[in-house]
């Protein structure tokens, strides 16, 4: 019987389902789903694919059977995490922070067409810092601006993908 020096009952256990009985933790079971959702569409797509004849088993096609494979191991983990009762309490939820880095995502999406991927994506930088707590806007938004530049030129010039060009990558085009 689990009990603290008290005589109360112990962390974690509901009131009136007996000693030792406590309910699993949902978060982690909604995750598990989730997690094991995906694992079967990532699944079910990729064996919907059409696939050139190979004549080595192992080709493209293997990656997202792997990728499948690992999202069920992390549902199943999952699961056993939610009724071993091992994870740590959660912190509450702090709107501002979450504000930040949503506000960020939606700033991106909206300029990355116009503004281009060094601009838009070192905005999503900056807003993210923020809501992480760090460092000032005036010093995160050129920071990440000048990062995001450096990312557009290894893709553009040294592998030659495609990334939304701006104004500023169009100095270097």
């Amino acid at each position: 019987m689990t009990t603290s020096p008290d005589g109360g009952q112990g962390p974690g256990q509901d009131p009136g389902q007996g000693p030792g009985r406590r309910r699993p933790d949902v978060a982690a079971l909604v995750i598990a789903v989730l997690l094991a959702v995906l694992a079967a569409v990532v699944f079910l797509e990729t064996r919907a694919m059409p696939v050139a004849a190979a004549y080595a088993r192992v080709g493209p096609a293997n990656a997202p059977y792997l990728i499948s494979a690992f999202l069920a191991v992390l549902a199943v983990g999952h699961v056993v995490a939610a009724f071993r009762h091992g994870l740590p309490e959660r912190e509450a939820d702090r709107p501002g922070p979450m504000l930040w880095i949503v506000g960020g995502l939606v700033l991106q999406m909206l300029l990355l067409r116009p503004a281009g991927f060094s601009i838009a994506t070192g905005l999503l930088f900056a807003f993210t810092a923020k809501g992480f707590g760090k460092g000032p806007l005036w010093f995160t938004v050129p920071l990440g601006i000048v990062v995001s530049l450096v990312i557009w030129l290894i893709f553009a010039g040294l592998l030659k993908l495609s990334l939304p060009a701006g104004p500023l990558e169009h100095l270097f085009l």
